[in-house]
């Protein structure tokens, strides 16, 4: 893709929104931080945002051209800040209001897409303390909140688990009533980034840890990233149509990353989720997948930023002019 960056976002004012409330916000910062200085390197105006329960006003005092939403999980990615961007009339990057809400609720948003014919896994939602007793599924399964980002919560059951995971009812638990359980996939774990609709390439995941959790995706040697995956090639290309689907099923806009799993061993590929606000750390797959394909970071920053410029309609529809 040829993003080239002469005149770039001279003049621009940009408010990068990072932190924010939910369980991701050092993840959050950190993409926030890296997004701001490429931002910077092409000329624009950066306004870093800590999005608070003022960011409304925090927002109309500032008056930004545009904002980069760098938030991850709970109120930032799912639908609630898109919802504010909205009524402030105020040109965003990423999914709209009714595409954040979807792809963050597990259960709703596998529904939408086993609906448009994406392959996802069976299983359903379960009140907790019903999860905690007894298998409600048959091991292997896997237990995960129906709302969060980044493998916060997660816990794998397996074959011969004398009980499930008890820490879905412990005093700490934040994550909601209920929790998404589903059979266990074995096999590799993929992902794949999908930039204005089309898939770029597809990675293999290697967790140093035995399971792709939070340390896995964001600690430092956390896990090994394949590009592009060793996997046959009608399963790249299935794995990349897969995600093309998902991403326009949920109607999801400018950048996005669909996480799947494939049992090299029965052939069995099955989408698990789709993020639509993928990190930006430097451990991050998508900035991964965009370099394999000839565009840096910088680049990727500049389309990001200017397709949210772009929008101004109700969900954040894109409305490009002739330039």
């Amino acid at each position: 893709m040829n993003l080239p960056l002469h005149g770039s976002l001279s003049g621009r004012h940009v408010a990068v929104l990072l932190g924010g409330l939910s369980s991701e916000r050092e993840v959050s910062l950190v993409s926030g931080r890296a997004c701001a200085e490429a931002l910077e390197r092409l000329g624009a105006r950066v306004s870093r945002v800590d999005a608070g329960r003022d960011l409304a006003q925090v927002l109309t005092a500032l008056k930004p051209d545009v904002c980069f939403n760098a938030l991850h999980g709970a109120w930032g990615e799912d639908g609630c800040v898109q919802g504010v961007l909205e009524t402030l009339g105020v040109p965003y990057t990423h999914s709209g209001v009714l595409a954040s809400a979807l792809a963050m609720d597990k259960a709703k948003s596998k529904a939408v897409l086993a609906a448009a014919g994406v392959v996802v896994p069976g299983g359903g939602l379960f009140d907790r303390f019903e999860v905690a007793r007894d298998h409600v599924i048959p091991p292997p399964y896997v237990v995960k909140p129906n709302a969060e980002g980044s493998s916060v919560g997660v816990f794998l059951v397996f074959d011969g688990a004398n009980r499930p995971p008890q820490e879905v009812v412990a005093p700490d638990w934040t994550y909601g009533e209920q929790v998404m359980v589903e059979p266990y996939v074995r096999g590799l774990e993929l992902a794949v980034g999908v930039m204005d609709g089309k898939a770029m390439t597809v990675t293999e995941i290697v967790p140093k840890t035995g399971f792709y959790d939070y340390e896995a995706k964001y600690g430092d040697g956390g896990s090994e990233h394949i590009v592009p995956a060793r996997i046959p090639a009608h399963v790249m290309e299935k794995a990349k149509k897969l995600s093309e689907m998902a991403h326009e099923a949920l109607g999801c806009r400018g950048v996005t990353r669909s996480d799947l799993r494939y049992d090299d061993i029965n052939d069995v590929l099955v989408l698990l989720e789709v993020n639509t606000q993928p990190g930006m750390t430097p451990t991050s797959l998508v900035p991964e997948q965009a370099a394999a394909g000839g565009v840096d970071f910088d680049r990727l920053v500049l389309w990001i930023t200017e397709d949210g410029h772009a929008r101004s309609g109700a969900g954040g529809i894109a409305r490009r002019s002739e330039g």
